[in-house]
C-alpha cells in the first residue's frame, strides 16, 4: 500500500501546505482500490498533481464535519460526475454526513451520475470484504471525531513447488488449488494437501489514520501495533494545554503514543499554520525525541506501508 499527502496544514491552507486529506492506494493485484481519508477545500486541485484521478476513488472516509476536513468533497463529488465516471462511490462519516452532502448538491442544482452510498458511521468495523477490514473509534474532539484502523488480512504463505515437483506433482491448474490450501487428487489416486506445502501465512500491513483529537484511551487500542500511524501534531509541546483545549495534540503527545501502541513508523501531519519551514524541523525534531522513527508529511509525501 502506500499513503499519499495531498494536504497537511491545520485549519487554514498555507503557500506551501493545503488542508487535511490523504490517498491509500491499496495496490490489490486484481481489484486496485484507492480510498480517500479526509477532503479538505481543494482536494480535487492537488488531485490533479497527482497519477490518481477522482473516477478512481472507492470510499472517502471522513474523521469529521470541521470545513478543514470537509469543505471539498462537494466540488470533488460533482467534477466526478460531470467526468462522465460511472463508478460506485461510498462515503463513510459521523452523523451529518449524509445531510452535508444531500444539501451541498440540492441546494447548488447538482447530482451525481454514479450509485453514491453515504454511510453515517458508529463504532466498530465500518468495512469489511475478503482482503481489508476498516474499524473505527471515537477519539476526543469538540466534535464527534473518529480514527481509523485499516487491516489488510493475513496472505497466504508462498508454495512450496520445488518439494512439490519432488513429489511427482505436476504444476500447472492444480497449484492454485494447493496455493488455496486445498486438498486434490492426482491421476495415480494420491490425495496431496496444500497445507503441507505452504509456508506460514504472511501478515497483512496494518495502519492507523487519526482525525483531530487530544490524548484519549481509545487512540492506543486502535493504533495498537500498527505498521504506521499517522496522527495530528498540531502543536510544539510548550503548547501543549492549548492544543489540548482545542481538541489538538502536542508533538510530544502525538509520538508518546506511537511509543507506547508500539507502532513501527509515525508520520505527523496537520501542522499548525503558524510554523513555517524552522518551525516545522522544530516540531519533528520533538517527535523524534520520544519516537525517533517518525517522519513529518508535507504535500504529496508518499509513504510506502
Amino acid at each position: 500500500m502506500e499513503l499519499l499527502f495531498l494536504g497537511t496544514s491545520a485549519g487554514v491552507p498555507t503557500r506551501a501546505r493545503n488542508v487535511t486529506s490523504m490517498l491509500l492506494d491499496l495496490q490489490h493485484p486484481t481489484r486496485g482500490g484507492l480510498w480517500l481519508f479526509d477532503c479538505g477545500e481543494g482536494t480535487q486541485h492537488q488531485m490533479l498533481h497527482t497519477a490518481s484521478h477522482p473516477g478512481k476513488l472507492d470510499k472517502i472516509f471522513i474523521t469529521h464535519l470541521h470545513g478543514d476536513h470537509l469543505f471539498g468533497l462537494p466540488g470533488l463529488l460533482c467534477s466526478r460526475s460531470m467526468a462522465g465516471n460511472v463508478h460506485p462511490l461510498t462515503i463513510y462519516g459521523p452523523t451529518g454526513i449524509r445531510e452535508f452532502v444531500e444539501t451541498s448538491l440540492r441546494l447548488s442544482g447538482s447530482w451525481t451520475d454514479y450509485p453514491l452510498e453515504i454511510i453515517e458511521i458508529r463504532e466498530g468495523v465500518v468495512f469489511s470484504d475478503d482482503a481489508w477490514t476498516v474499524t473505527a473509534a471515537l477519539l476526543n474532539h469538540p466534535v464527534e471525531c473518529y480514527g481509523f484502523r485499516i487491516e489488510e488480512h493475513d496472505k497466504p504463505g508462498a508454495l512450496d513447488g520445488a518439494a512439490l515437483a519432488a513429489a511427482g506433482v505436476p504444476s500447472g491448474p492444480l497449484y492454485q488449488q494447493l496455493k488455496r490450501g486445498e486438498r486434490v487428487t492426482l491421476q495415480d489416486g494420491r490425495v496431496i494437501n496444500g497445507a503441507d506445502y505452504l509456508s506460514p501465512p504472511r501478515p497483512g500491513k496494518t495502519l492507523a489514520i487519526f482525525g483531530d483529537t487530544a490524548p484519549c484511551e481509545a487512540a492506543l487500542a486502535l493504533a495498537k501495533g500498527v505498521d504506521l500511524l499517522v496522527h495530528e501534531a498540531t502543536l510544539e509541546t510548550a503548547m501543549e494545554e492549548k492544543a489540548n483545549s482545542r481538541g489538538h495534540s502536542s508533538t510530544r503527545q502525538a509520538a508518546q503514543l506511537a511509543h507506547d501502541a508500539q507502532a513501527r513508523k509515525l508520520v505527523i501531519t496537520h501542522v499548525s499554520s503558524r510554523y513555517d519551514a524552522q518551525g516545522c524541523a522544530m516540531l519533528l525534531a520533538e517527535c523524534r525525541a520520544v519516537f525517533a522513527n517518525c517522519e513529518l508529511a508535507h504535500d504529496f509525501t508518499p509513504v510506502r506501508v
